[in-house]
């Protein structure tokens, strides 16, 4: 068990929907910015993905592209928003069969946090039920 959260071993992978205002959108990138200034990233304890989404889902960030916390935050910074739809189970799909995989940078003997960021309701709502359910 952790004391710290400094001295604690996490993947973490953010799922960012990119839907709806522009502004939504950049305050969620500047949330997910600040949080990643609080990590140990620098040290290699934490590393962290994005998965960005709408109607179709984009890797932008594998756990094991940035081993700093300046070259993320530039990364996070230079995020764009690209459609419409909130296609949550797709996202979902995508970090459970790609980004949280030894060739994406997950560690098995490290824990996986994901952190889901909306502005709501999915575009594929009984879906995203039924998978939640199954989990």
């Amino acid at each position: 068990m952790c004391i710290a959260v400094v001295a604690c071993r996490f993947d973490v992978i953010f799922v960012i929907d990119e839907t709806r205002r522009r502004r939504r959108f950049e305050n969620m990138k500047s949330f997910v910015s600040d949080l990643v200034g609080e990590m140990d990233i620098d040290s290699g304890h934490t590393r962290v993905g994005i998965v960005t989404y709408s109607d179709t889902v984009n890797t932008q960030i594998d756990l094991n592209d940035y081993t700093t916390t300046a070259s993320l935050q530039s990364a996070i910074d230079a995020l764009s928003r690209t459609g419409d739809g909130t296609n949550t189970v797709a996202a979902l799909d995508r970090v459970r069969t790609s980004m949280l995989t030894a060739a994406a940078g997950d560690r098995s003997d490290v824990p996986n946090i994901v952190v889901v960021l909306t502005d709501g309701q999915s575009s594929t709502e009984a879906d995203l039920q039924v998978r939640v359910k199954r989990s």
